[in-house]
C-alpha cells in the first residue's frame, strides 16, 4: 500500500458537485493499495500515520502527533499511486489491487484509523471525485508498505 500524506489546513472532497467529505486541520491521505497488499500493509500504514509527528510545538519543531493536536482526516482512495510509466507515455495501472481487494483494504485502513480515536471522513471509492485542499507547509510525505 502507498500513502501520500498531505499536512492541511483544510481539506474537502466532492462527488457530483455535493460534498461528501471535508475536514479542517489535519492528513489528506491519498491511499493507493496494491495487488499484493495485505491486512499486514494496512496495519503497519495505520501505525505509521498514527504516530507520525509533523505538526509543530511551541518551538516551531515539527515534533506533534495528529492526536496532539486533535486533528483529522479525510482519506480519499487513489489507485493512480500504483502507476506505471516505463513504457510509452500511457501509464499502465496493472499494479493496482483489483477493485474488490482494493475497496476492502482501503475500507480496513480507515475503520482502523477510525478504532484508533481518529475523525476519518471519507471520498467514495471508485468515484471521479474533486479533491480541495490547503496543504499546510506545505508538508507532504509517501509512506509505502513494501518499503519498511
Amino acid at each position: 500500500m502507498r500513502v501520500v500524506i498531505q499536512r492541511v489546513s483544510q481539506a474537502s472532497v466532492a462527488v457530483d458537485e455535493q460534498i461528501v467529505g471535508q475536514i479542517a486541520k489535519g492528513f489528506l491521505l491519498l491511499v493507493g493499495v496494491g495487488k499484493d497488499d495485505s491486512e499486514e500493509d494496512v496495519d503497519y500504514l495505520v501505525r505509521k500515520v498514527s504516530q507520525l509527528r509533523v505538526f509543530e510545538d511551541n518551538e516551531g519543531k515539527m515534533n506533534l502527533s495528529l492526536k496532539d493536536i486533535n486533528g483529522a482526516i479525510l482519506s480519499i482512495s487513489q489507485f493512480t499511486l500504483f502507476a506505471s510509466t516505463k513504457k510509452g507515455n500511457r501509464p499502465s495501472f496493472t499494479d493496482a489491487a483489483q477493485p474488490e481487494i482494493g475497496d476492502k483494504l482501503y475500507q480496513l485502513f480507515n475503520q482502523n484509523l477510525r478504532e484508533n480515536d481518529f475523525r476519518v471522513e471519507t471520498g467514495v471509492f471508485g468515484a471521479d471525485m474533486q479533491v480541495s485542499l490547503i496543504n499546510d507547509g506545505p508538508v507532504t510525505i509517501l509512506i509505502d508498505s513494501k518499503r519498511k
